[in-house]
């Protein structure tokens, strides 16, 4: 195996710890926008954009997993596809609760109810981040995908 191929290989562990971390800094760039409105309207413009560029960015990096990285694993490591149900089920979860965020961002909920609402994703993507990479990691350090890493992984 050449050191590039090795490199490659590794990557996609590499690859999914990268964009998770974007995704924290995300969340909880929005979570600041929140905050800076307290007192004011809190579906401000910043606070509408950085939800919307989140919960677009989250949903991305699921659909991602579930279409391609998903499959890829199950085919290499048929043990793990329980695992990968159980991180499937965590992707509808947070779906459910980014189109609760959406919509209560859109309605102008108030600034509590919207924190109740990022709590809540956070909480679960926390939760759902860590078992994905301590199930995964290994893993990923060894999986041939030959794939774009943002069809992947999401665009971040």
């Amino acid at each position: 195996m050449t050191e590039g191929e090795k490199t490659r290989l590794i990557a996609w562990s590499h690859e999914l710890r990268t964009v998770h971390g974007r995704l924290r800094e995300a969340l909880r760039v929005t979570r600041e926008a929140l905050d800076d409105g307290e007192g004011a309207a809190p579906a401000t413009r910043d606070l509408l954009l950085f939800c919307h560029g989140f919960c677009t960015a989250l949903t991305a990096h699921h659909e991602g997993e579930d279409r391609e990285l998903f499959p890829a694993i199950a085919a290499a490591h048929p043990e793990l596809r329980g695992t990968l149900r159980n991180l499937e089920q965590d992707h509808s979860m947070i779906d459910h609760l980014l189109n609760g965020l959406q919509g209560a961002v859109e309605r102008g909920a108030p600034a509590a109810e919207l924190d109740q609402h990022l709590e809540g994703v956070a909480a679960l993507m926390e939760n759902h981040f860590r078992y994905e990479e301590r199930q995964l990691l290994t893993v990923l350090e060894t999986l041939v995908l030959d794939t774009d890493p943002h069809d992947v992984l999401g665009p971040l």
